[in-house]
């Protein structure tokens, strides 16, 4: 008897803000009916990609085929939380056609690729493709990589260069581990700076990756999935910052919920979000906002001090209209004083 094709896998990976979940969501809406399913993993208690995921009325992916793995991050609790989500989706009676997981935005993808190799699903599931996404504003603005003007002279003071920030080691391992990198959000930066951008992801890189260059995270499907890299059995050319480490922590990085109450004027509490997120050094904001009023809720998006916003769905009937954002930022990030600036309960 012929053995069964495996089903394949899409790793979404990038750092936090890069548009991940941008990029999924217009995949949804140009997936031609295919069955897709969809693991969703973030840094924090609160899980807003997954709702927004699920808010996006496609026929292809209902509720049900929206896995939400919150609180922890995939790369840590491969055994407890991530194999028994793919054999969940692999006993329905319809299974995927293709599984997508989005990885959080501090996850180094390496590890996670290593767990289909557990046995419960190496033979039935592949790494189609690892898909890198960055945000080329934050790039341009020198998020993942020191002003080498700045370098040049803190080495012309004292001889040496400090090491790579935890930014920059998970940003490159994530790069290191891509089979396709989606410089995303080139509508926001200048064609200089953008070119710089993807001179910085190359000059990371140690073998050749396909860089594809997106707004809005609008990429065809067609060159997303289908990629056929069978990355799980290829990691050996796929290095990592931590390959030498026996575990791997978040220790650098907190995140936290604000509870807020409801917001009459959107327009003042974006403000007042750049300002608080430039003051404590915010590196990503996203909730949820009841605005009285308003029959949707109003989606909040901020990576560093670029705060969007949109209503994104009409609030259902029975659901509490909570006003609530989830705070990330380095080890140091002031809780009580973030809490109290936003003016949250």
């Amino acid at each position: 008897m012929a053995m069964l094709s495996k089903t394949p896998a899409t790793i979404v990976t990038g750092f936090l803000g890069a548009g991940k979940t941008t990029l999924i969501r217009s995949l949804l809406e140009r997936a031609g009916g295919r069955r897709l399913a969809l693991i969703i993993n973030e840094f924090g208690d609160v899980g807003i990609d997954g709702e927004i995921l699920r808010a996006c009325g496609n026929p292809t992916c209902t509720e049900d085929d929206v896995i939400e793995l919150a609180n922890g991050c995939l790369c840590c609790t491969v055994a407890d939380d991530f194999v028994p989500a793919i054999e969940k989706l692999l006993a329905r009676p319809q299974p995927p056609e293709h599984i997508i997981i989005e990885t959080s935005g501090l996850a180094l993808p390496k590890p996670l690729v290593q767990a289909f190799h557990w046995p419960a699903i190496k033979s039935r599931v592949t790494v189609d493709g690892v898909v890198a996404v960055v945000d080329a504003a934050a790039a341009a603005e020198g998020r993942f990589a020191p002003d080498p003007a700045a370098l040049a002279a803190q080495k012309a003071e004292s001889g040496t260069v400090d090491h790579e920030t935890p930014i920059e080691e998970v940003f490159e391992d994530q790069l290191l581990c891509a089979d396709l990198i989606v410089v995303n959000k080139t509508d926001l930066v200048a064609a200089a700076d953008l070119a710089r951008v993807e001179d910085l992801i190359r000059g990371a890189l140690n073998r050749d990756a396909k860089l594809l260059r997106a707004a809005n995270g609008s990429v065809d499907p067609l060159v997303l999935l289908g990629v056929g890299g069978a990355v799980e059995d290829d990691l050996a050319n796929r290095p990592s910052h931590h390959d030498d480490e026996e575990g791997h922590d978040h220790d650098d990085f907190t995140s936290f919920v604000v509870e807020l109450p409801a917001q009459p004027d959107p327009a003042a509490l974006t403000r007042l979000l750049e300002e608080v997120a430039g003051v404590h050094g915010v590196l990503r904001l996203k909730g949820f906002i009841d605005v009285p009023g308003k029959p949707m809720r109003l989606l909040v998006q901020g990576v560093g001090t670029r705060i969007q916003t949109h209503y994104d769905r009409l609030w259902k009937p029975d659901e509490p209209r909570r006003s609530r954002l989830v705070v990330i930022g380095e080890t140091g990030l002031d809780r009580e004083a973030v809490t109290r600036a936003v003016g949250g309960v």
